[in-house]
């Protein structure tokens, strides 16, 4: 018996799209909508969440029409190193500060890649924080240490 299902990537992504986006929608139901000139707090969720979803409904429509590969084999380290990374920049951000935590929160999600080499991946830390830093810290004024107290910030 064959499947239905030419493109199980397309499918897939298309259920996780849809899930997100009516997930977003149902959370922002609880906060004022407003309008068009005068956004309430659900506006952007709501209107995010409805785009992604028809963007998945578009994908999962896809997947009946187009062939595509099958699904690979799913990567138990690489989503695990990405969410530790994503965890430990939680706990570390108020202690280590700001720089630390972002340096390590991109060497770690890096690792996760097959093509991981430390030379770009130092780069690419170093320039996140500084731009991080300039952005969120000096731009926007978001109460973060650069350093926090473990390193006398």
């Amino acid at each position: 018996m064959t499947s239905l299902i030419r493109n199980p990537k397309d499918f897939w992504a298309g259920v996780i799209y849809v899930a997100v986006g009516l997930a977003a929608i149902i959370i922002g139901r609880d906060y004022g909508m407003g309008t068009a000139s005068k956004m309430g707090p659900a506006y952007f969720p709501t209107v995010l969440g409805g785009l992604l979803a028809l963007i998945g409904l578009i994908s999962i429509v896809r997947s009946f029409q187009r062939a595509g590969e099958p699904l690979g084999v799913f990567a138990y380290k690489g989503a695990a190193l990405v969410l530790g990374s994503t965890v430990l920049f939680g706990v570390l951000v108020r202690g280590a500060g700001v720089v630390i935590s972002l340096v390590v929160l991109v060497i770690m999600s890096a690792y996760a890649s097959i093509k991981f080499r430390w030379a770009p991946s130092i780069a690419l830390a170093i320039g996140l924080a500084v731009f991080s830093v300039l952005v969120f810290i000096k731009g926007l004024g978001i109460p973060l240490p650069l350093l926090g107290p473990w390193f006398g910030g």
